[in-house]
Protein backbone atom coordinates (compact mmCIF):
# COMPACT_ATOMS: atom_id res chain seq x y z
CA UNK A 1 0.00 0.00 0.00
CA UNK A 2 2.83 2.06 1.02
CA UNK A 3 4.64 1.51 -2.19
CA UNK A 4 1.75 2.37 -4.30
CA UNK A 5 1.23 5.59 -2.78
CA UNK A 6 4.98 6.23 -3.08
CA UNK A 7 4.50 5.50 -6.64
CA UNK A 8 1.60 7.72 -7.17
CA UNK A 9 2.82 10.95 -5.82
CA UNK A 10 6.33 10.05 -7.86
CA UNK A 11 3.96 10.46 -10.94
CA UNK A 12 2.35 12.88 -9.78
CA UNK A 13 5.54 15.03 -9.02
CA UNK A 14 7.43 13.96 -12.02
CA UNK A 15 4.13 15.41 -14.10
CA UNK A 16 3.82 18.89 -12.32
CA UNK A 17 7.57 19.50 -12.07
CA UNK A 18 7.36 18.77 -15.98
CA UNK A 19 4.60 21.01 -16.95
CA UNK A 20 6.25 23.86 -14.92
CA UNK A 21 9.82 23.48 -16.51
CA UNK A 22 8.20 23.75 -19.84
CA UNK A 23 7.03 27.73 -19.12
CA UNK A 24 9.87 30.00 -20.17
CA UNK A 25 12.38 31.58 -17.94
CA UNK A 26 10.51 35.46 -18.52
CA UNK A 27 8.05 33.23 -16.89
CA UNK A 28 9.65 31.69 -14.23
CA UNK A 29 11.50 34.21 -13.44
CA UNK A 30 8.20 35.91 -12.64
CA UNK A 31 7.16 33.38 -10.27
CA UNK A 32 10.91 33.35 -8.67
CA UNK A 33 9.87 37.40 -7.92
CA UNK A 34 6.55 36.19 -6.66
CA UNK A 35 8.46 33.45 -4.10
CA UNK A 36 10.90 36.06 -3.15
CA UNK A 37 8.40 38.33 -1.40
CA UNK A 38 6.71 35.28 0.48
CA UNK A 39 10.38 34.21 1.24
CA UNK A 40 11.72 37.34 2.43
CA UNK A 41 8.86 39.68 3.29
CA UNK A 42 6.47 36.64 4.87
CA UNK A 43 7.59 33.76 5.77
CA UNK A 44 11.26 34.87 6.22
CA UNK A 45 12.49 31.70 5.93
CA UNK A 46 15.53 30.75 7.79
CA UNK A 47 15.87 34.42 8.31
CA UNK A 48 18.05 33.48 12.10
CA UNK A 49 20.13 30.64 10.45
CA UNK A 50 20.99 33.03 7.45
CA UNK A 51 21.40 35.83 9.96
CA UNK A 52 23.96 34.05 11.86
CA UNK A 53 26.12 32.78 9.45
CA UNK A 54 26.68 36.35 7.72
CA UNK A 55 27.32 37.83 11.06
CA UNK A 56 29.50 35.02 11.98
CA UNK A 57 31.57 35.10 8.64
CA UNK A 58 31.38 38.94 7.69
CA UNK A 59 32.58 40.67 11.50
CA UNK A 60 33.64 43.37 9.75
CA UNK A 61 30.29 44.27 8.19
CA UNK A 62 27.29 46.50 9.15
CA UNK A 63 24.20 45.31 9.89
CA UNK A 64 22.65 47.28 6.98
CA UNK A 65 25.39 45.46 4.55
CA UNK A 66 24.44 41.81 6.19
CA UNK A 67 20.24 42.70 5.61
CA UNK A 68 21.46 43.65 2.12
CA UNK A 69 23.51 40.56 1.36
CA UNK A 70 20.10 38.52 2.73
CA UNK A 71 18.00 40.36 0.50
CA UNK A 72 20.29 39.57 -2.44
CA UNK A 73 20.89 35.35 -1.79
CA UNK A 74 16.83 35.14 -1.13
CA UNK A 75 16.68 36.65 -4.25
CA UNK A 76 19.66 34.48 -6.20
CA UNK A 77 17.93 31.53 -3.99
CA UNK A 78 14.38 31.89 -5.30
CA UNK A 79 16.04 32.21 -9.02
CA UNK A 80 17.99 28.71 -7.94
CA UNK A 81 14.59 27.23 -7.60
CA UNK A 82 13.08 27.94 -10.59
CA UNK A 83 16.20 27.13 -12.79
CA UNK A 84 16.69 23.65 -11.08
CA UNK A 85 13.17 23.20 -12.15
CA UNK A 86 13.88 24.18 -15.89
CA UNK A 87 16.38 21.69 -15.89
CA UNK A 88 14.01 18.75 -16.31
CA UNK A 89 13.13 20.61 -20.03
CA UNK A 90 16.29 22.29 -21.12
CA UNK A 91 18.21 21.53 -24.65
CA UNK A 92 22.00 21.54 -24.52
CA UNK A 93 21.75 24.98 -26.62
CA UNK A 94 19.83 26.65 -23.50
CA UNK A 95 22.11 24.95 -20.93
CA UNK A 96 25.17 25.83 -23.00
CA UNK A 97 24.00 29.14 -23.13
CA UNK A 98 23.27 29.70 -19.58
CA UNK A 99 26.21 27.84 -18.02
CA UNK A 100 29.20 28.23 -19.30
CA UNK A 101 32.60 26.68 -18.31
CA UNK A 102 36.16 28.59 -18.97
CA UNK A 103 39.43 26.63 -18.34
CA UNK A 104 38.43 24.03 -20.16
CA UNK A 105 41.97 23.67 -22.36
CA UNK A 106 43.76 22.74 -19.20
CA UNK A 107 41.22 20.31 -18.09
CA UNK A 108 40.73 18.37 -21.92
CA UNK A 109 44.90 18.41 -21.47
CA UNK A 110 44.76 16.33 -18.05
CA UNK A 111 42.28 13.96 -19.39
CA UNK A 112 44.03 13.75 -22.99
CA UNK A 113 46.98 12.28 -21.21
CA UNK A 114 45.12 9.45 -19.70
CA UNK A 115 44.61 11.14 -16.48
CA UNK A 116 41.14 11.54 -14.05
CA UNK A 117 40.17 14.95 -12.61
CA UNK A 118 38.51 15.76 -9.31
CA UNK A 119 36.34 18.90 -9.75
CA UNK A 120 35.84 20.16 -5.69
CA UNK A 121 32.49 22.99 -5.98
CA UNK A 122 31.04 24.27 -3.38
CA UNK A 123 26.88 25.07 -3.01
CA UNK A 124 27.53 28.16 -4.89
CA UNK A 125 25.63 29.50 -7.68
CA UNK A 126 24.15 26.98 -9.60
CA UNK A 127 25.45 23.72 -9.02
CA UNK A 128 22.57 21.57 -10.61
CA UNK A 129 23.47 23.18 -13.98
CA UNK A 130 27.16 21.90 -13.41
CA UNK A 131 25.71 18.65 -14.83
CA UNK A 132 26.03 20.13 -18.28
CA UNK A 133 29.82 19.59 -18.28
CA UNK A 134 30.08 16.46 -20.45
CA UNK A 135 28.98 19.30 -23.65
CA UNK A 136 32.10 21.21 -22.65
CA UNK A 137 34.88 18.08 -22.38
CA UNK A 138 36.29 15.42 -24.68
CA UNK A 139 36.13 11.69 -24.30
CA UNK A 140 35.55 11.37 -20.52
CA UNK A 141 33.28 10.36 -18.24
CA UNK A 142 31.51 12.65 -15.99
CA UNK A 143 30.14 12.28 -12.82
CA UNK A 144 28.83 13.87 -9.70
CA UNK A 145 28.54 12.26 -5.93
CA UNK A 146 25.50 12.31 -4.20
CA UNK A 147 23.53 11.47 -1.34
CA UNK A 148 20.44 9.18 -2.32
CA UNK A 149 17.18 9.83 -0.61
CA UNK A 150 15.71 7.99 1.54
CA UNK A 151 12.24 7.85 -0.94
CA UNK A 152 13.15 5.53 -3.45
CA UNK A 153 11.02 6.77 -6.09
CA UNK A 154 11.67 10.37 -5.50
CA UNK A 155 15.53 9.73 -5.61
CA UNK A 156 14.81 8.44 -8.97
CA UNK A 157 12.79 11.46 -10.21
CA UNK A 158 16.30 13.58 -9.27
CA UNK A 159 18.65 11.56 -10.47
CA UNK A 160 16.84 11.37 -14.18
CA UNK A 161 17.09 14.83 -14.14
CA UNK A 162 20.84 15.00 -13.40
CA UNK A 163 21.56 12.57 -15.40
CA UNK A 164 19.56 14.20 -18.50
CA UNK A 165 23.27 15.33 -20.14
CA UNK A 166 25.47 12.59 -19.83
CA UNK A 167 26.51 13.38 -16.07
CA UNK A 168 26.46 9.93 -14.18
CA UNK A 169 25.42 10.30 -10.70
CA UNK A 170 27.13 8.03 -7.75
CA UNK A 171 25.89 6.94 -4.37
CA UNK A 172 28.19 8.54 -1.97
CA UNK A 173 28.60 4.86 -0.17
CA UNK A 174 29.67 3.30 -3.61
CA UNK A 175 31.90 6.22 -4.67
CA UNK A 176 35.67 4.73 -4.39
CA UNK A 177 34.41 1.19 -5.69
CA UNK A 178 32.57 3.30 -8.86
CA UNK A 179 35.61 5.52 -9.18
CA UNK A 180 37.47 2.53 -9.43
CA UNK A 181 35.16 0.19 -11.77
CA UNK A 182 34.92 3.10 -14.19
CA UNK A 183 39.07 4.00 -14.46
CA UNK A 184 39.51 0.19 -15.24
CA UNK A 185 37.33 1.05 -18.61
CA UNK A 186 40.15 2.77 -19.88
CA UNK A 187 38.10 5.87 -19.66
CA UNK A 188 39.59 9.20 -18.71
CA UNK A 189 36.89 10.64 -15.66
CA UNK A 190 35.85 13.65 -14.24
CA UNK A 191 34.36 13.52 -10.92
CA UNK A 192 32.61 16.44 -9.23
CA UNK A 193 32.75 16.72 -5.23
CA UNK A 194 30.36 19.04 -3.78
CA UNK A 195 32.29 18.80 -0.61
CA UNK A 196 31.37 21.53 2.11
CA UNK A 197 28.56 19.93 3.52
CA UNK A 198 28.16 19.44 7.68
CA UNK A 199 30.32 16.13 8.55
CA UNK A 200 28.00 13.58 10.60
CA UNK A 201 30.07 13.65 14.54
CA UNK A 202 31.66 10.26 13.50
CA UNK A 203 32.71 11.33 10.11
CA UNK A 204 34.75 14.26 11.73
CA UNK A 205 38.25 14.24 11.63
CA UNK A 206 39.54 17.34 10.40
CA UNK A 207 39.04 21.26 11.47
CA UNK A 208 39.82 24.29 9.79
CA UNK A 209 38.84 28.28 10.21
CA UNK A 210 36.79 28.69 7.13
CA UNK A 211 34.73 32.53 6.61
CA UNK A 212 36.32 33.20 9.62
CA UNK A 213 35.30 29.97 12.03
CA UNK A 214 36.62 27.14 13.12
CA UNK A 215 34.69 24.26 10.99
CA UNK A 216 34.65 20.61 11.01
CA UNK A 217 34.40 19.51 6.81
CA UNK A 218 34.80 16.32 4.95
CA UNK A 219 38.08 14.30 4.49
CA UNK A 220 36.64 11.70 2.70
CA UNK A 221 36.50 13.27 -1.05
CA UNK A 222 40.78 14.04 -0.38
CA UNK A 223 41.04 10.44 0.44
CA UNK A 224 39.47 9.16 -2.77
CA UNK A 225 41.30 11.65 -4.88
CA UNK A 226 44.73 10.31 -3.55
CA UNK A 227 44.26 7.13 -3.44
CA UNK A 228 42.84 7.27 -7.61
CA UNK A 229 45.65 10.09 -8.55
CA UNK A 230 43.06 12.41 -9.37
CA UNK A 231 44.13 15.63 -10.63
CA UNK A 232 42.75 18.39 -8.47
CA UNK A 233 40.73 20.96 -9.81
CA UNK A 234 38.80 23.78 -8.72
CA UNK A 235 35.61 25.26 -9.64
CA UNK A 236 35.35 28.75 -9.24
CA UNK A 237 31.20 29.61 -10.09
CA UNK A 238 30.21 32.98 -10.61
CA UNK A 239 27.02 34.60 -11.84
CA UNK A 240 27.19 36.55 -14.70
CA UNK A 241 24.13 37.76 -15.17
CA UNK A 242 19.99 36.84 -14.08
CA UNK A 243 20.19 33.09 -15.02
CA UNK A 244 23.95 32.94 -16.70
CA UNK A 245 26.48 31.16 -14.66
CA UNK A 246 30.56 30.41 -15.20
CA UNK A 247 32.53 28.01 -13.93
CA UNK A 248 36.11 28.60 -14.31
CA UNK A 249 38.25 25.52 -13.55
CA UNK A 250 42.11 25.81 -12.17
CA UNK A 251 44.46 23.10 -11.82
CA UNK A 252 45.36 23.13 -8.24
CA UNK A 253 47.48 20.13 -8.00
CA UNK A 254 48.44 17.97 -10.80
CA UNK A 255 50.36 15.31 -8.44
CA UNK A 256 47.78 14.38 -5.71
CA UNK A 257 48.88 11.10 -4.52
CA UNK A 258 52.10 11.65 -2.30
CA UNK A 259 50.64 15.18 -1.09
CA UNK A 260 50.29 15.81 2.65
CA UNK A 261 47.46 14.68 4.58
CA UNK A 262 44.57 17.11 4.41
CA UNK A 263 46.31 19.36 2.04
CA UNK A 264 43.77 19.25 -0.72
CA UNK A 265 40.94 19.76 1.74
CA UNK A 266 42.40 22.87 2.99
CA UNK A 267 43.31 24.13 -0.60
CA UNK A 268 39.87 23.50 -1.21
CA UNK A 269 38.26 25.58 1.45
CA UNK A 270 40.72 28.39 0.76
CA UNK A 271 39.86 28.61 -2.90
CA UNK A 272 36.15 28.39 -1.78
CA UNK A 273 36.01 31.38 0.55
CA UNK A 274 37.66 33.56 -2.07
CA UNK A 275 34.83 32.71 -4.09
CA UNK A 276 32.06 33.28 -1.48
CA UNK A 277 33.81 36.50 -0.58
CA UNK A 278 33.79 37.45 -3.95
CA UNK A 279 29.90 36.88 -5.22
CA UNK A 280 28.61 35.96 -1.10
CA UNK A 281 24.84 36.57 -2.38
CA UNK A 282 25.30 33.16 -3.87
CA UNK A 283 26.13 31.02 -1.37
CA UNK A 284 23.66 28.75 0.37
CA UNK A 285 23.47 30.69 3.49
CA UNK A 286 20.13 29.26 4.40
CA UNK A 287 22.38 25.71 5.24
CA UNK A 288 23.17 25.58 9.24
CA UNK A 289 26.46 24.80 8.77
CA UNK A 290 28.04 25.27 11.60
CA UNK A 291 25.63 23.75 13.99
CA UNK A 292 28.72 21.63 15.27
CA UNK A 293 31.27 23.08 17.33
CA UNK A 294 34.86 21.75 19.02
CA UNK A 295 33.57 22.07 22.47
CA UNK A 296 30.81 20.06 21.88
CA UNK A 297 32.88 17.53 19.90
CA UNK A 298 35.29 17.19 22.12
CA UNK A 299 32.65 16.84 24.80
CA UNK A 300 30.80 14.01 23.79
CA UNK A 301 33.53 12.22 21.21
CA UNK A 302 37.10 11.03 20.82
CA UNK A 303 38.88 10.11 18.25
CA UNK A 304 40.87 7.20 18.75
CA UNK A 305 43.16 4.75 15.88
CA UNK A 306 41.45 7.36 13.23
CA UNK A 307 37.97 6.17 13.99
CA UNK A 308 35.66 8.47 16.15
CA UNK A 309 33.81 6.86 19.28
CA UNK A 310 31.32 8.46 21.76
CA UNK A 311 33.14 9.12 24.97
CA UNK A 312 31.93 6.38 27.94
CA UNK A 313 28.46 7.74 29.95
CA UNK A 314 27.86 10.04 27.46
CA UNK A 315 24.30 9.91 24.69
CA UNK A 316 24.24 10.24 20.98
CA UNK A 317 23.58 13.61 20.08
CA UNK A 318 22.92 14.03 16.34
Amino acid sequence: MKKALYKTLYFLAYGFWYLLALLPFPVLYLLSDGLYLLMSRVVKYRHKVIRKNLKSSFPEKTDEELCHIERKFHRWFCDYIVETLKLMTMSKKQLMERMTFTGTEELNRVLSEGKSAAVYLGHLGNWEWITSLPYWVDNALCCQLYHPLENEYFDRLFKFVRERHGALCIPMQESLRKIIQFGRSGKSLVVGYISDQTPFWWNIHHWIQFMNQETPVLTGAERIVKHTRQVFVYGDVTRTSRGHYNCEFRIIREETKGLPEYEITDLYFQELEKSIRHQPEIYLWSHNRWKRTRARFDEYFEEIDGKVHLREGKEMIY
